[in-house]
Order: C-alpha cells, then sequence, then structure tokens
C-alpha cells in the first residue's frame, strides 16, 4: 500500500464525526489486517448504502425507499408531525418507543453564522404537508440551543397560519442530575417550562 494511500484515507476517514487523525490510521490498519473479515464487507455495505439509501420524499429520513417505513407505516398516527432538526433526532427519538406519530427532518437549523437560511431548510415542504390537511398537531422539537431556539420560533409562526396545535418538547433538568453541576441556561429553562406538582 502506497503511503499516500493511506494518508488520503485517514483524511478522509477523520473528517468523520467523532474521528481524529489517530483514530483514523488505527482504523485503517484494522481494515488492511483482515480484509476479508472486515474490509471486503464493509467495502459492500458502503456502495449499497451509497446505492440504495434516499432521502424521504416525504419527511426527509433515510431509508431503502422513497418513502421511508415511518411515513408508509399504518400504525403510526400520520396526524402528529415532530419537526426534528436532522435524522440522528429522529432516531434518538425511535430509541425511546414512546412516540408513534410521524416526523419532519428539517436538515438543519436557522444560523446567521453559519449562514443557514429557510432556503437551506426543508421548511416549504413541511408548509406543503400542512396545506394537505389532517394534521392535528405538530411538535417542534428543535434543540436548545439559541440556533434550534430561533428555528422554532420561526416554525410557530408558519404553523400558526394553519391554526394547528403546536407543542414544543419541554426542556430543564434531566433526570439523575444535580443541581450543582447543570448550567445556568438549563436551570432557568426548567424553572420558566416548570409544571404544577
Amino acid at each position: 500500500m502506497q503511503k499516500n494511500l493511506i494518508e488520503n484515507l485517514s483524511r478522509i476517514i477523520a473528517k468523520l464525526p467523532g474521528m481524529g487523525p489517530r483514530i483514523a490510521k488505527r482504523i485503517l490498519l484494522q481494515l488492511a489486517q483482515n480484509k476479508e473479515k472486515t474490509l471486503l464487507p464493509l467495502i459492500e455495505n458502503l456502495q449499497a448504502l451509497y446505492d440504495k439509501i434516499h432521502a424521504c420524499k416525504n419527511c426527509g429520513n433515510l431509508d431503502e425507499g422513497d418513502i421511508c417505513a415511518i411515513c408508509a407505516s399504518d400504525n403510526r398516527d400520520h396526524s402528529i408531525i415532530c419537526v426534528v432538526e436532522e435524522v440522528a433526532d429522529l432516531w434518538a427519538i425511535e430509541r425511546t418507543q414512546n412516540y408513534r406519530g410521524s416526523y419532519h427532518i428539517l436538515g438543519g437549523s436557522l444560523s446567521a453564522i453559519l449562514g443557514k437560511t429557510v432556503e437551506d431548510l426543508n421548511i416549504n415542504s413541511l408548509q406543503e404537508r400542512l396545506e394537505k390537511g389532517g394534521i392535528a398537531e405538530v411538535i417542534i422539537a428543535t434543540s436548545a440551543t439559541i440556533d434550534g431556539q430561533t428555528t422554532a420560533h420561526f416554525l410557530a409562526e408558519i404553523i400558526k397560519e394553519f391554526a394547528i396545535k403546536t407543542t414544543r418538547l419541554a426542556h430543564g433538568i434531566p433526570v439523575g442530575s444535580e443541581l450543582d453541576y447543570l448550567d445556568e441556561g438549563t436551570i432557568t429553562i426548567a424553572f420558566k417550562t416548570r409544571s404544577e406538582f
């Protein structure tokens, strides 16, 4: 193997989330030493991922069909849409096995610093879904960051035009945490969103 090939591949792997140059080289070493058991199946699966995985035309989720399994399911409540920033957020909610509605993936959040505008997000397709009717509630599940909050307020203004119930995920103190270890913003939000005991 040429050194250039190893260097090029390690640079590509190092760009992935949670990776760095040292981890990338360790992964490459493992793959190169186990070509048949590890590298070949990885290559085949990456090719399948490239060929078969698409964004759902309805919600933006990633799946093998034009319409994802969640949007196609008869066991989901399609009158409720949970709006999330990224597919990873959908996966996090699905892990809880508590939500049975549908989703809409924005593809990020509004950000002046990163230059993300309304045109960069899947907001028009959300409006189209709302215009079709049959939606009883939209749950805004954007992050608790400034960009996430800005996006949530922008979405709430759009949804208000359709006279649809709009809710927001609660923010505040995580279960099992101690106040002393929380930041001021989390404590402030917890006080503002407190409920009756």
